[in-house]
């Protein structure tokens, strides 16, 4: 969890709930608000002149969204959307800014959470320039995997749809369900329920 929520009701904020597929801000609104969702998914997208959808990053109870917009006087530059019903923590940007000055470890918890976000653009960036889609996923499972304690082959379930890993690395979903069978004969992964252990 990004801020405690006792710590964001103390200070006013308020909570509201979006059902499935409805937006919570669009590329191009003016950022006023810090969000943090106590429970449900978000995605955050683009989308482009064709209409084909890029997820940028897939968040979850307890993560904060779009807060690094706060920080610069810049408008979103992609659309946030519950994947999910979810309850959302809403609160104004100038107390926000406020209650990092009266908490230094709220801050560093901020500062940590923003270098994580950027680390995986970076590695996701590099990865858009390679021609196999099996490196593509598995930069993209690798980093998901990273911060388990547990290491060894299979150990992890992917929590990612094969749609949602198919946006996040840029590939097309029939590409993404090919290779994950090709992984799959070569031992990378095992398929168990449909769902994918690395």
């Amino acid at each position: 969890m990004v801020i405690k929520e006792e710590i964001l009701h103390s200070v006013g904020a308020s909570i509201k709930n979006y059902r499935t597929s409805e937006t919570i801000f669009n590329e191009g609104d003016l950022p006023n608000y810090y969000y943090q969702i106590i429970t449900g998914e978000v995605k955050l997208n683009n989308y482009n002149d064709e209409g084909k959808e890029t997820i940028q990053t897939l968040l979850e109870d307890g993560q904060s969204i779009g807060e690094s917009l706060l920080f610069i006087d810049k408008l979103y530059p992609m659309n946030a959307i519950a994947i999910t019903n979810c309850k959302i923590l809403k609160l104004p940007k100038h107390i926000f800014l406020d209650l990092l000055k009266l908490y230094p470890e709220i801050c560093l918890n901020m500062n940590r959470i923003l270098s994580q976000r950027l680390y995986f653009k970076i590695i996701m960036a590099q990865n858009l320039g390679t021609q196999s889609p099996t490196a593509k996923l598995m930069v993209l499972m690798d980093y998901l995997k990273s911060s388990q304690k547990e290491q060894s082959p299979y150990s992890f379930t992917i929590p990612l749809t094969r749609q949602q890993m198919a946006s996040l690395t840029g590939l097309c979903v029939e590409t993404a369900i090919r290779t994950i069978k090709v992984m799959e004969k070569d031992k990378i992964v095992r398929i168990k329920d449909r769902k994918i252990l690395y």
